[in-house]
């Protein structure tokens, strides 16, 4: 009887329709990242993975990366709709990784997108992609990293 041996999630390829980062596995693989970097921890949350899912999409239906600077797609702006409007936030917008593994080692290579990694307070994570067939890049990614609520 042969077991069929299951792909870790973050090599699991997100080039296709039903793909989906797990963000339990990128906030764990993120949280060492800082930790080792002597900052806390981060933790998934739900909202600000519906926002990121938000600025995906918008990438994917667009075909392009340049999609996430509309105006209704500011990060502030996005904040504000789940009644976050105060909270600091930083994102890295991102295409053409197609596993979370490539996408956390080119984030980390590329000093902007580590300097999101590496933001100082943040205690939560927000992350999606989006799949395009027609877009040149396939996959479309934000991660949000933000500090806490307010008031918590």
């Amino acid at each position: 009887m042969s077991e069929r041996l299951q792909t870790p999630p973050f090599y699991q390829d997100l080039a296709k329709t039903d793909g989906q980062v797990d963000a339990a596995t990128a906030a764990q693989m993120i949280s060492q990242y800082r930790i080792n970097n002597g900052l806390p921890a981060v933790t998934p949350d739900p909202q600000l993975s519906s926002i990121a899912q938000t600025q995906a999409n918008a990438m994917a239906s667009a075909g392009s990366v340049r999609a996430s600077l509309a105006h209704n797609l500011k990060l502030e702006t996005r904040l504000a709709a789940i009644g976050e409007p105060k909270t600091a936030a930083s994102e890295n917008v991102s295409a053409g990784y197609r596993t979370f593994a490539e996408a956390f080692s080119g984030w980390r290579e590329s000093p902007k997108h580590n300097q999101v990694l590496l933001a100082k307070n943040a205690t939560r994570l927000g992350i999606a992609t989006a799949y395009s067939s027609t877009a040149k890049h396939k996959v479309f990614w934000s991660l949000i990293l933000a500090n806490p609520k307010p008031g918590q």
